[in-house]
């Protein structure tokens, strides 16, 4: 198995082109190859063997992509800390995947041997040069050969340990083996938006998580990434008009922030071919306003860590019919792609339809080996082969998905089950909000009670009463929020998604059950 051979075709190919631009520096194809294969061979030089971890902790730059390059090459694990984790949480995930190397970018060189958790660790390297107690990038490189290593590897390897983003607990690392990504590779391929070579890809959000998927594939096809080192709406859309992106991936809350732009319409985006959206529900309302402002080009995926990136896809063919001929069908995530076997189930095990809901269940080359360590965990959720993903959702008569919400979001009031997304997609449609998070709050008589906290639109305005009799027109009287809130921004996770459990922690503080 030889995750890295289009590394090579490409510096065949394409050798000069430009594999990477960050800044002002350019990686060409060539380049990408000769230093991804001399950082494999250093890091098999220090010691390291077929399966030994390697942590990296950086804001986006163009060295992660050579790293990972060079730990396909070298058959080792990547262990990629998400930027804005704390250093308690760094501790918790680097001390649970025991690495060998740790590699950090400027700033996040602040780790030793004697740091809690980091006592596996004997190699330190700066991305940023010349630091004590690190081996400068650079430097590292310098000692390895440009010949690519021979490396036997076996698709049940384990090539990335993919750490959640902590929003329901206790951070978790998803085994993804190499037969995962070569299989991930292959379902952008057949199922994507066709790449060729000159096209550009932004990579907005950090590479750690669902950007990143989209790097190797690109690759492949013979594209340029585009590498930011944070989100900013202007600087995007200036680099969009003087560098001709073709592609990028947003999670909402990016695409929330492009339309809010007041600038949006002054630009020339007409370079984009592709917007792809994921990691969180969007409410159709949104997805029809970045249609007609930004362009007709949106496509959508449902996945995650488990599944190794997406397995539902709604394609910007199915987003231009459902506008002009089912606009119900933009609350879909899609249909399934690539090999995966997706259905939604009942506690039984039998597939829903229409109304019903059930659990989305995955089975194929692209579902996950499992939690690092953490049997009792990965027995939960892979049962008889298949993923139970906690994602509950309808389909359609096409075989259309719907996601109604999280298992574990669910809120039970009176009785009944309310979803926040169904709520939250309709307080989206109203013209003053810009963010909405439902939750559960206590309730003496009810157990639970819906409340929204919401973020308006620079210059709205808006009342409790006005929220609630435009939901009262548009849900049934048990789903309606009971209370609003409003604040001047919602809290995100490391992957921008809205923090649900930080929204809801406060007001179930000092209760001695959480109910549900």
């Amino acid at each position: 198995m030889d995750l890295s051979q289009h590394i090579r075709r490409g510096a065949r190919y394409w050798a000069d082109s430009p594999a990477i631009l960050h800044r002002d520096r350019t990686v060409t194809f060539q380049q990408l190859d000769e230093r991804s294969s001399r950082l494999a061979n250093a890091l098999l030089g220090l010691g390291l063997v077929k399966g030994d971890r390697v942590s990296i902790q950086s804001r986006n730059c163009a060295e992660l992509v050579e790293i990972e390059c060079a730990l396909y090459k070298a058959g080792l694990t990547k262990a990629a800390l998400n930027p804005r984790f704390t250093a308690s949480e760094a501790s918790d995930v680097v001390g649970n995947c025991t690495p060998l190397v740790m590699i950090a970018g400027a700033g996040f060189e602040n780790y030793s041997s004697e740091t809690p958790g980091f006592g596996s660790v004997r190699h330190f390297v700066s991305l940023a040069g010349s630091h004590p107690g690190y081996v400068a990038y650079e430097d590292l490189l310098a000692q390895g050969s440009p010949v690519a290593p021979t490396v036997d590897i076996s698709p049940d390897d384990i090539a990335v340990l993919h750490f959640s983003s902590g929003s329901t607990g206790k951070i978790k690392a998803a085994m993804q083996s190499y037969g995962n990504r070569l299989a991930c590779l292959r379902k952008f391929l057949i199922s994507g938006e066709p790449t060729v070579p000159g096209d550009r890809l932004a990579l907005l959000g950090p590479v750690t998580h669902a950007t990143g998927m989209f790097m190797q594939p690109f690759l492949y096809s013979g594209g340029t990434l585009v590498v930011f080192d944070k989100f900013d709406p202007g600087q995007f859309l200036r680099s969009v008009e003087e560098l001709r992106i073709t592609n990028v991936f947003m999670v909402p809350a990016m695409i929330n922030m492009i339309l809010a732009h007041p600038d949006l319409g002054r630009y020339d985006l007409s370079s984009l071919k592709s917007l792809n959206y994921g990691a969180a529900p969007m409410a159709p309302s949104r997805i029809i306003e970045a249609w007609e402002r930004i362009g007709p080009i949106l496509s959508q995926g449902y996945g995650g860590a488990e599944t190794t990136s997406g397995v539902l896809r709604l394609s910007r063919a199915d987003h231009a019919y459902a506008i002009a001929h089912r606009p119900e069908r933009l609350a879909s995530c899609g249909r399934a792609i690539g090999e995966a076997d997706v259905r939604v189930v009942d506690a039984d095990g039998r597939e829903v339809s229409g109304d019903d809901i059930g659990e989305i269940v995955v089975r194929g080359d692209d579902v996950f080996k499992g939690y690092w360590g953490e049997p009792g965990l990965t027995d939960e959720v892979l049962i008889d082969g298949w993923l139970h993903t906690g994602d509950l959702a309808k389909v359609d008569e096409q075989g259309y998905v719907y996601l109604v919400d999280r298992k574990k979001d669910m809120i039970i009031s009176g009785g009944f089950n309310v979803y926040p997304t169904e709520v939250e997609t309709v307080l989206y449609q109203h013209p003053a909000i810009y963010e909405a998070c439902v939750i559960s709050v206590p309730d003496e008589r009810w157990g639970e009670s819906v409340k929204a906290v919401v973020a308006l639109k620079p210059d709205a305005s808006a009342t409790g009463e006005d929220l609630m009799s435009f939901c009262r027109a548009r849900l049934a009287d048990y789903k309606l929020p009971r209370s609003f809130d409003f604040v001047d921004e919602l809290p995100k996770n490391p992957s921008g998604k809205i923090a649900r459990k930080v929204v809801r922690e406060p007001y179930w503080q000092g209760m001695e059950r959480r109910v549900n």
